[in-house]
C-alpha cells in the first residue's frame, strides 16, 4: 500500500473543510516547492520564512502544520515556529495525515 504524499494529505483536508465547513475559512502557506533562485530571494524580501505552517483557520486561530501519516519529519524551522505561534496565543499543531487533522479542527470547532 503506497502512503499518501503531504501534498495529497493537505488537498484532501482543504477540501473537506471547504465542503464540511464552509464557514470557516482555510488558506495555503505556500512555502515548499522548488523555486528558481530570483523567485526564492524575491518571496524571501517580501516576508517569506521557512517552517510557517501550511494552513491557518482564521476563525480558529489554528495553524496546521501537514506531515504524511508516516514519515514525515517536522523540522526545526517549523519546531520553532510553533512554540512561537503557541507562545503567543495562537493554536498550532503537527498533524500525520488528513485524519488527524479533522480531528485536531474537530475539537476546536
Amino acid at each position: 500500500m503506497t502512503i499518501p504524499t503531504e501534498h495529497q494529505e493537505q488537498v484532501e483536508l482543504v477540501k473537506w473543510m471547504r465542503q464540511t465547513h464552509p464557514q470557516h475559512r482555510i488558506f495555503a502557506i505556500p512555502n515548499g516547492g522548488h523555486r528558481s533562485k530570483t523567485t526564492a530571494a524575491n518571496l524571501k524580501k517580501e516576508g517569506a520564512v521557512r517552517g510557517i505552517p501550511d494552513l491557518f483557520i482564521p476563525s480558529l486561530n489554528l495553524w496546521v502544520e501537514m506531515k504524511r501519516t508516516k514519515g514525515g519529519v517536522t523540522s526545526p524551522e517549523q519546531k520553532d515556529w510553533i512554540a512561537y505561534l503557541q507562545s503567543i496565543g495562537h493554536r498550532a499543531e503537527v498533524c500525520k495525515g488528513a485524519e488527524a487533522a479533522k480531528a485536531v479542527i474537530l475539537k476546536y470547532l
